[in-house]
Parts: C-alpha cells; sequence; structure tokens
C-alpha cells in the first residue's frame, strides 16, 4: 500500500514539479516500487521512453531530483519517516517484451508452416446442377 502510494505521488511530482531539460521528451514512467520493510529506502523501477542514451540522461535527471522529491514527500504524506528514494531502470519490463516478441515471432512462424504443409482446399465435387421444377 506505502509502495502504491509512493509510486501516485511521485508519478505526480514528476509531471508537475520536475522542470529538468534532460527529461524533455523522454516521459519517464513508475512501473512499479518496492519499500524496505524499516521505510528506509524505496526503489523505484521507471521506464523511459527513447534511446538508450537519453534514457540514462533522464535517469540521471530523476536521481538528481531524489532529494527534493523526499522533501515535497515529506510534505504532503501523513508519514512519520520518508524511505530515501532510489531510480532504477525496469530492466524485468524490458525482458517481458523481448518475451512477448519472442512469443509473438514463434506462433507466426508456426503459422507460416501450417500454411505450407497444408494442401489448399480445392473442392472436387462438381458443382450442383440446378433442379428443374
Amino acid at each position: 500500500m506505502i509502495g502504491s502510494t509512493l509510486q501516485q505521488e511521485l508519478m505526480s511530482i514528476i509531471m508537475r514539479d520536475l522542470h529538468d531539460p534532460r527529461l524533455d521528451g523522454a516521459m519517464p514512467s513508475i512501473t512499479r516500487v518496492k519499500v524496505a520493510t524499516d521505510l528506509s529506502t524505496a526503489e523505484v523501477f521507471v521506464t523511459i521512453m527513447g534511446a538508450p542514451g537519453r534514457q540514462t540522461l533522464a535517469l540521471n535527471a530523476l536521481k538528481h531530483s531524489a532529494g527534493m522529491m523526499r522533501q515535497k514527500l515529506q510534505k504532503t504524506l501523513p508519514m512519520r519517516t520518508i524511505p530515501f528514494i532510489k531510480f532504477h531502470i525496469d530492466e524485468a519490463l524490458k525482458k517481458e517484451l523481448g518475451i512477448l516478441e519472442a512469443i509473438e515471432k514463434a506462433v507466426k512462424e508456426e503459422d507460416q508452416l501450417k500454411a505450407t504443409r497444408e494442401p489448399t482446399a480445392v473442392s472436387e465435387d462438381p458443382a450442383p446442377e440446378p433442379t428443374q421444377s
């Protein structure tokens, strides 16, 4: 529950208050937040649109702004302690997308193999003759 609250609040701060030029056109999106049981740290996993170089710049901007975001969270959330925020690129999502692409490719290849193995259905029955009344 704390993770989802932090996710919503952090996304709001990123969209509303973060004006770093390294984020222009990058559109960061928080995929999940893992909070330590003692609330000392929050691992924030993000996906960032763009080339790997742009992703690195945007991730660095988020890391640089983590302290400011923590201060804003202290003002908005009714929690005694706010965890330190650590941003990471969500590699799990990349792996999932890679697996889905591989499955889709395998299905297409299987369909192509089926199409080449199955003979075309040609009807050998002559056309029915019209009935006379």
